[in-house]
């Protein structure tokens, strides 16, 4: 090789290790010791929807934050997230794979027929929870949620409730639950399942439904225009910026509470179940994350280890119960 030559081909070497590198460094997450290697994030439903704004959120935070590399994001569609769930439960041993999911995953797999189950992943972690409302239109005549019991333990066929959620989702749940809650018979709830919050504020606007039951964060800018009231809320308390009661407050004993976890195939090792875990754990001590809590009206509900196993165990029995009792298992 020539003295004039060599410089030419001491760049093209560097080029070609910069190369290598940064093609390496794709998709990796921090540290090859932490058993992850090529983290992918799998979301059972469409883009922009629940899951999808959380799995894309939280991957974003354990990226800027250098928690990981890069991860790559995925939506697989289908049946409310069966067909996910059971593309989870076939990745068996894979522990390159993760997935959002949350109740309504639950109570897709068994309304769908499948014999995927939650509880048989491996379990990493809960992130976070969400109330659901009972909402009217803002110029209803139920002016409380009393009122609004009253009317449906009156005549259960003259209320039609509207979820943006199939059955077994939480918008469907939920209101089988306080029905029973207050001495209705769930099997007499009129209720009407919508493709997505959107669809289900069009119905309560246009006077189709009497009331509907969803996640809070979705009507934010309607609730503070006044163009839509809450009757009441969900959880264990008060939900800040909103003026309505808790169903316990009003004397239902009912407490519910969407939410959303992480999973990984079944049959991993226990090292990359720790390591996958352990990057949950750093997203939740960022100061970016506790943001996105306030920003998306979630609460904090970390959870994980055993606790987090027992609760995905409960959560089956919880919606089997429920789904045999209203005759849809």
């Amino acid at each position: 090789m020539s003295r004039r030559s060599t410089p030419r081909a001491m760049r093209g070497l560097l080029v070609a290790l910069l190369a290598a590198l940064l093609v390496a460094g794709c998709g990796v997450t921090r540290g090859d010791d932490s058993g992850l290697h090529r983290l992918r994030m799998m979301v059972p439903n469409s883009p922009g929807g629940g899951y999808d704004l959380t799995a894309r959120t939280a991957v974003k935070i354990m990226q800027d934050n250098d928690i990981t590399g890069r991860v790559e994001v995925f939506n697989v569609l289908g049946a409310g997230g069966t067909v996910a769930m059971a593309r989870l439960m076939n990745e068996k041993g894979n522990d390159d794979l993760m997935m959002m999911m949350g109740l309504g995953v639950v109570g897709a797999v068994y309304t769908n027929g499948s014999s995927a189950r939650v509880s048989n992943a491996t379990a990493l972690a809960k992130v976070v929870e969400e109330q659901e409302g009972i909402l009217v239109p803002a110029d209803s005549p139920l002016k409380t949620i009393d009122d609004f019991v009253a009317a449906w333990k009156a005549d259960p066929s003259k209320v039609t409730i509207g979820g943006g959620s199939s059955p077994g989702g939480p918008d469907h749940l939920f209101p089988m639950e306080t029905a029973r809650a207050v001495g209705v018979d769930p099997k007499s709830v009129n209720f009407v399942s919508y493709d997505g919050g959107g669809d289900l504020l069009t119905a309560l606007l246009g006077k189709k439904i009497t009331a509907g039951t969803s996640g809070l964060g979705e009507y934010v800018d309607q609730i503070e225009a006044g163009t839509v009231r809450v009757l009441a809320v969900s959880g264990k308390e008060r939900v800040a910026g909103i003026d309505a009661p808790t169903l316990t407050e009003a004397g239902v004993d009912l407490v519910f509470t969407n939410w959303r976890g992480v999973l990984a195939p079944p049959g991993i090792s226990g090292d990359a179940r720790d390591a996958m875990v352990k990057i949950l754990e750093e997203l939740h001590n960022t100061p970016e994350w506790k943001e996105a809590l306030v920003k998306n009206g979630w609460s904090d509900a970390f959870l994980t280890g055993t606790d987090f196993e027992q609760f995905l165990k409960a959560q089956d029995e919880r919606v089997s119960s429920t789904l045999t009792e209203l005759g849809l298992v």
